[in-house]
């Protein structure tokens, strides 16, 4: 096999339209590193999909973040996801003829707000799979330019974080609510894995349906450490707040829907990076203190994760006007505008003016951190 790059790995966590910051530390890292090669690349939800599209290229690292990064400049909410006004409506509609039925009106199509039909249609374009397998994928592993490549998705019926795995050489691994599976990973995986509960349906994986990977990954760089890194570089999409932010109140008086949703939406998919990192971060300091001979299969791991400058939340909010009229009624509906930091909005805030932002930020931000992420490459 190649040589590995000493265990560098990239992990990308989850976030919606948020992933875009993600592309502009990508494009820091493409102008320091234009050739650099990450032998070990993971993602979950939205991350999944930029993880995917690097694992997939078979040009240079340059030439992979710029295709990536014109992809998401010239995304809209249109290519994610239907805006169409009477679909709005029929689903909307759908719900509450379930929900007012006490179940005898079974919905089949009731699955979820929103049409995720165009973001499949964009990645087919994207990933050009041959078949329904990611071709690049499997090439990139055969000529050792890959060492691993793992998604992980939710799987509604037993609750479990199940990690799809392509790799040579690698271990694998099973807890009661994450496991691993080796597996050809195909366009189903990279949307189930990214598909926001409720906003987007649930995607049929084998013989069970599956969703948003962020949902149950309680340690979001435990694959990447499975798989043998030594080195990570990890992009969040949550804003590190001061403790004067923490305790300011984004809305006054009786929560919102909205707010009550970007809550738990924080909970599930951003908090979990934070705490993984905290955790691993007492594990090098223990590690450290005793003797090599005594760390078992365990060792220390060298990490630089990321996070934004400002909150991509409150950020959202100032774009909420430029879409969909009816995607818009409807989130005014449930409060969007009654809280300073719309977090469920941005979400699935696909506005191209918002997303250039994102990626503006990112590259700025990762400028400032150069010295950081040149100790970790140096080790």
């Amino acid at each position: 096999m190649a040589d590995d790059g000493n265990g560098l790995a990239l992990v990308l966590s989850g976030g919606g339209a948020r992933a875009a910051y993600q592309v502009g530390f990508l494009r820091c890292l493409a102008r320091n590193f234009p050739d650099l090669n990450i032998p070990i690349i993971t993602g979950v939800s939205a991350g999944a999909i930029n993880a995917a599209f690097l694992a997939n290229h078979t040009g240079t690292f340059a030439e992979a973040v710029e295709e990536l990064s014109e992809l998401w400049l010239k995304l809209s909410v249109d290519q994610v996801f239907c805006v169409d006004t009477w679909k709005l409506i029929r689903n909307v509609f759908r719900w509450g003829v379930r929900l007012v039925s006490g179940g005898f009106s079974n919905e089949s199509s009731a699955r979820s707000l929103l049409d995720s039909t165009p973001l499949r249609e964009l990645l087919q374009r994207a990933f050009l799979p041959q078949g329904n397998v990611i071709g690049g994928i499997r090439k990139n592993l055969q000529h050792g330019k890959l060492k691993a490549f793992a998604i992980t998705g939710t799987n509604y019926a037993t609750g479990q974080a199940l990690t799809w795995v392509m790799g040579k050489e690698i271990r694998m691994w099973e807890r009661p609510w994450r496991r691993s599976e080796a597996t050809d990973i195909t366009i189903d995986h990279i949307m189930s894995s990214a598909s926001l509960p409720l906003l987007f349906p649930a995607v049929r994986v084998g013989n069970a349906w599956y969703g948003d990977g962020g949902i149950r990954q309680s340690a979001p760089l435990s694959p990447a450490i499975y798989l043998g890194a030594k080195r990570i570089l990890a992009i969040s999409t949550r804003h590190l707040r001061s403790m004067e932010e923490a305790s300011t109140p984004v809305c006054i008086g009786y929560p919102p829907p909205a707010q009550i949703a970007g809550t738990l939406m924080n909970s599930i998919f951003l908090d979990a990076l934070d705490q993984d990192v905290r955790t691993l971060k007492r594990t090098n300091q223990l590690l450290e203190q005793i003797p090599e001979e005594q760390h078992d299969d365990r060792h220390v791991v060298y990490l630089f994760a990321m996070r934004p400058s400002e909150d991509l939340g409150e950020l959202a909010g100032g774009f909420e006007p430029e879409l969909p009229y009816m995607f818009r009624y409807l989130f005014r509906g449930l409060g969007t505008r009654e809280t300073s930091s719309p977090d469920w909005l941005s979400m699935v805030m696909f506005d191209p003016n918002y997303l250039t932002h994102l990626v503006k930020l990112g590259e700025n931000d990762a400028d400032k951190q150069t010295g950081a992420i040149m100790e970790l490459m140096n080790f």
